[in-house]
């Protein structure tokens, strides 16, 4: 067990710890307390998770509330044409994906505890300036900000929690944040409704009091942050000696990486990420599910606008999606955790997805068609969390996973920003060639998750007969002495025959 100085030096080494494989080689250490376990796990629950589902409740709504305002009248007070509208959509993805990357590889020299309030406060700020855009130059220039401020956010949340929980219980603490944007959705809706009816207060259209509302929200969210957002486990306040020295301990159990000497920034190894095969297929499931999430997210509302519905109706019904997909969210990542598996929950839910969107596709009635909103919602919100559980629990050490974090998020956000160009108004409300497009998506995600098991599955019985040759490089001169553990866990990462894909 850690010595309080000796977590003090590595914390402060180690803003963003790594967590990464199977307890095989651990096993000469302390068994660890359970009810201490579970008291200590359940603190970070309740103090670091809550923090985290705000930031990611408001970072959603603040990108998908133009939705709501152009229901609201923005695109007719600019004089926005569709296609205008959409490269106002489109164009925060393109500084959203660009500070991805850089975002995530500072993160740790930075501190999470400084990076992700300071961005939140940040974009809130431009997001009470965008209530204020007179015109469509101004809106292009505000959603370039703010996706350049919005874009570091997601990745860099992911590897944070990475280094308070194990492998096996991140997918479902992700999800708890990300479902909040379902929640967000919901809630968006309602909030839009009710501020559409301040249309003409203070000389100013009922849209730009859903941007300055909801951003004075996050501007109050992002300053508190700083008080309640720790860097790392040691530095809770809400934790005694004993708890933290328990979550190191369990984090070094299930990596044997936490005990040796930190990982150096490394080119070598952000290039092995890029190449490695399960980070180009979960690359193109993030395109996909990206494409997809982002796709609805933004223009739910309008599509129920175009089955006939009442602006004001119209918001309120996005209710419904939203919130089933938030207890479905929630429903598959805990199957998920429990049963420490990945590819089976993406395939239910492709299923899902692909069934609300053969629905869509076939039906001709007004309510089966939102009906079938249920399904492709539910369908595909749940598949983001699972891929980013998914690719941060098989990449290792920190700066390959930092790494692979953001290339996936990237590839989300490229997914974005073709779903921007995906519904015009003139092909409502059926939208025939996009539906078919994100039902061939989510067919895609459910076929990669298949062949991405099959490869992990591989790749670990493969590595059990690679033992010796694997590990050769790193052999002591003296053959008693074994091998030198610590390089070859730096070094090779998840190469290590000791680390086991999650499939």
């Amino acid at each position: 067990m850690h010595s309080e100085q000796d977590h003090s030096v590595a914390s402060d080494l180690k803003a963003i710890p790594s967590n990464s494989t199977d307890s095989e080689n651990v096993k000469d250490e302390k068994p660890i307390d359970r009810d201490l376990e579970r008291r200590a796990v359940l603190k970070l629950d309740c103090t670091v998770l809550p923090m985290m589902a705000l930031f990611y409740f408001l970072n959603f709504m603040d990108r998908a509330n133009i939705g709501n305002a152009r229901i609201a009248g923005l695109q007719a007070d600019l004089h926005l044409s569709d296609h205008r509208y959409q490269v106002c959509v489109a164009i925060l993805y393109v500084t959203y994906m660009v500070f991805e990357m850089p975002s995530n590889l500072i993160l740790r020299k930075v501190g999470p505890h400084i990076l992700l309030p300071f961005i939140v406060t940040a974009w809130g700020i431009v997001v009470v300036a965008q209530g204020f855009v007179k015109s469509y130059g101004g809106l292009v220039a505000i959603r370039l900000i703010l996706g350049a401020l919005e874009g570091p956010l997601f990745p860099g949340m992911v590897l944070y929690l990475s280094g308070f929980y194990t492998r096996s219980e991140l997918s479902l603490r992700i999800a708890f944040f990300f479902s909040t944007a379902s929640l967000s959705g919901a809630f968006s809706g309602l909030l839009a409704a009710a501020l559409s009816n301040m249309d003409g207060l203070g000389n100013l259209p009922g849209w730009a009091w859903i941007f300055i509302i909801e951003g004075l929200m996050t501007v109050i969210v992002g300053v508190l942050g700083f008080y309640f957002v720790p860097k790392t486990p040691n530095h809770s306040r809400y934790l005694t000696q004993a708890e933290k020295d328990c979550i190191y301990a369990r984090l070094e159990r299930d990596n044997p990486l936490e005990k040796h000497a930190v990982d150096n920034f490394s080119l070598k190894q952000m290039v092995r990420s890029m190449l490695s095969p399960h980070v180009v297929m979960a690359c193109i499931m993030f395109f996909c599910s990206g494409s997809n999430v982002l796709g609805l997210a933004n223009f739910l509302p309008s599509i129920v606008r175009q089955l006939g519905f009442s602006p004001v109706k119209s918001q309120l019904l996005t209710v419904g999606p939203f919130g089933a997909a938030f207890f479905f969210t929630l429903l598959i990542s805990y199957y998920s955790d429990k049963h420490k598996s990945r590819g089976i929950p993406m395939i239910i839910l492709a299923i899902v997805a692909c069934i609300g969107y053969i629905i869509y596709l076939c039906s001709h009635k007004k309510y089966t068609l939102y009906g079938s909103l249920f399904f492709l919602v539910s369908g595909s919100y749940p598949m983001v969390p699972l891929g980013a559980g998914w690719a941060a629990n098989n990449s290792e050490p920190h700066y390959r996973r930092a790494t692979t974090i953001a290339l996936c998020f990237f590839a989300s956000s490229a997914g974005t920003i073709l779903s921007t160009w995906r519904f015009p108004s003139k092909e409502g409300p059926r939208f025939t060639k996009t539906t078919i497009m994100t039902l061939t998506f989510a067919a895609v995600t459910g076929v990669l998750a298949i062949v991405n098991m099959i490869y992990l599955n591989h790749q670990n019985k493969l590595k059990v007969t690679k033992r010796e040759e694997l590990l050769a490089p790193y052999r002591k001169d003296d053959e008693k002495e074994g091998y030198d553990e610590a390089k070859a866990w730096i070094e090779l990462g998840d190469r290590h025959p000791d680390f086991k894909y999650i499939l």
